[in-house]
């Protein structure tokens, strides 16, 4: 898996999590900044581990 970090036509920074097969998992709201973008993804990236599941079904 990776994140890109790119800008949208309105000339935002999003991020998307892309799979190693190339689909795209998540999107991102857009950030005015591109360190905005990037604190994001490093919050993810330590609090994901320990994430509980919610199963809603």
């Amino acid at each position: 898996m990776k994140f890109e970090i790119y800008k949208d036509k309105a000339g935002e920074f999003r991020f998307r999590i892309r799979a190693t097969n190339g689909n795209v998992l998540a999107s991102s709201e857009g950030y005015s900044a591109k360190a905005s973008a990037q604190n994001a993804i490093d919050r993810i990236k330590s609090d994901a581990a320990g994430a509980d599941v919610d199963d809603q079904t």
